[in-house]
């Protein structure tokens, strides 16, 4: 009886509305931010532009790796929420919390970037926007008209996916197209305009390798995005999960070309001193500071497909956490007209509203604070993997990441590759992060402590763990 009256106070579901096309620009659209154009100088001078190609290539088949385990396990447990899911089924209910937690806060981190990323790079077009000083805060200066840009798009971003995820669907596919036709324009650019000469140093050293290869779950974060909207996905399991593999694949080739055609632009040094590379290299290959901007207007196109995929990704996260009890079930609310978690949605919004006031120093050290969290989620994702390959050989599974001893190196792989990719954020690495991202990495796993435990202990593995986990929850209630 119990169980009945929450599926009937449960009505309102999620709406099945993201067509194929709509799928492909999520996950592609996810991966693709801002980080291409402002980052690629230095990768170059880090790593040279081998050395660069190469963090990029390993990086990318580690997410490969990675997509192809949750390709089986989305395929298998096509539920809202991803990871939650097969942590629960897998682990129990308090790793599901962890992996859970870890990618949520990564998630938040980017968009609270993003809302921080726009207004900067409106700023290079419209000097203008950096009116009205507020105060200086971490070491970066806050404009009142900058900041309430950034703020009044987090708005528009937030209503977007609050009004339903067939609207946010469809921008998101448009802005995609837009931002692979300049991408093309880029790569047209390289071919006609570009000299190999520009490229030295061909190579600098590995510790430059390993600087770029840091960046990789910032740059890659996104493809489990698709997981999270399982629910909303037209498409059958199998799909899905080859969804999930060729957006990687497809986001790889896209830094790659990114960092070959810049390097091919100009000499290393004019790149070094550029504030925005990518952008002057379109530019320098074309000999107008009008494709600059149109460069430019690329990057604000991967913002927006970013924060889009990025909102989405948290708030089904939230509600997958408020449904199974582990956050307030107030997170678990589906609107009743447009069928989106608009609790979670709004809550996340709300934190990208106030974001830009923060200035840009503390939103580095917040994104950089959410990496470790993210590959850790990964790691954990891939031990799921193993154990219910091997618990439960006789699950459906759609989409089937090889058989046999084929499928368990492929999940053995994953596992070193992530606690590699981990281990380069031990304070003290050649690529260690800012103190003070560690100081918020901590901080919001202390935060996390808080509900994990207040999850009852006992609730295992096993496709009824939700439903046993919220009967728990209601006991401990009364």
């Amino acid at each position: 009886m119990i169980r009945e009256s929450r599926t009937t106070h449960e009505a309102p579901q999620l709406r099945r509305a993201l067509s194929t096309l709509d799928s492909y620009a999520l996950g592609f659209g996810a991966m693709i931010g801002f980080g291409w154009v402002v980052l690629t100088g230095g990768w170059l001078e880090a790593a040279g532009t081998l050395g660069a190609v190469l963090a990029l290539l390993s990086g990318g088949l580690i997410m490969v790796v990675v997509g192809l385990i949750y390709a089986e396990l989305t395929a298998a447990m096509p539920r809202a929420g991803g990871e939650h899911n097969y942590l629960m089924r897998g682990l129990g209910a308090r790793w599901a919390f962890m992996g859970s937690w870890g990618i949520t806060g990564g998630y938040i981190t980017i968009v609270a970037f993003e809302a921080v990323a726009l207004p900067r790079t409106l700023g290079y077009v419209f000097p203008g926007i950096n009116q009205g000083y507020l105060y200086s805060v971490f070491g970066s200066d806050v404009f009142l008209l900058w900041a309430l840009v950034g703020s009044v798009s987090a708005v528009i971003v937030t209503v977007i996916n609050y009004v339903g995820i067939k609207t946010a669907g469809l921008i998101q596919t448009f802005v995609v197209l837009f931002l692979v036709a300049v991408g093309l324009i880029l790569t047209f650019g390289s071919f006609t305009g570009g000299s190999v000469s520009n490229m030295d140093p061909i190579f600098t050293d590995f510790t430059g390798v390993f600087t770029v290869l840091i960046v990789v779950p910032f740059l890659f974060v996104g493809f489990d995005v698709i997981p999270q909207t399982a629910e909303e996905l037209r498409m059958s399991p199998r799909r899905v999960g080859k969804l999930i593999v060729i957006s990687v694949v497809i986001a790889t080739v896209w830094y790659i070309l990114t960092a070959v055609t810049t390097a091919s632009s100009m000499p290393l040094e004019a790149l070094v001193n550029s504030d925005l590379a990518t952008a002057d290299a379109m530019g320098a290959l074309f000999g107008s500071q009008f494709m600059a901007h149109v460069l430019i207007a690329g990057g604000v196109a991967g913002i927006i497909t970013s924060w889009i995929a990025m909102l989405i990704g948290a708030s089904r996260l939230m509600y997958a956490m408020g449904k199974s009890g582990m956050l307030p079930r107030w997170f678990a609310h589906i609107h009743p007209k447009f069928q989106t978690p608009s609790h979670a949605i709004a809550f996340i919004g709300v934190l990208s509203i106030i974001a830009p006031f923060l200035g840009e120093g503390a939103l580095g050290w917040l994104v950089d604070s959410g990496s470790p969290s993210i590959v850790l989620t990964y790691f954990m994702v891939c031990v799921v993997f193993l154990i219910l390959r091997r618990r439960e050989p006789g699950m459906e599974r759609p989409f089937m990441t090889g058989a046999g001893s084929k499928g368990t190196f492929i999940g053995v792989l994953g596992c070193l590759l992530t606690l590699g990719l981990l281990s380069l954020y031990i304070p003290g690495m050649p690529a260690s992060i800012h103190p003070m991202s560690y100081v918020l990495f901590g901080g919001w796993w202390l935060l996390g402590m808080f509900f994990l435990f207040r999850i009852p202990r006992g609730i295992h593995a096993g496709s009824d763990s939700e439903g046993r986990l919220l009967d728990a929850l209601a006991i401990r209630r009364k």
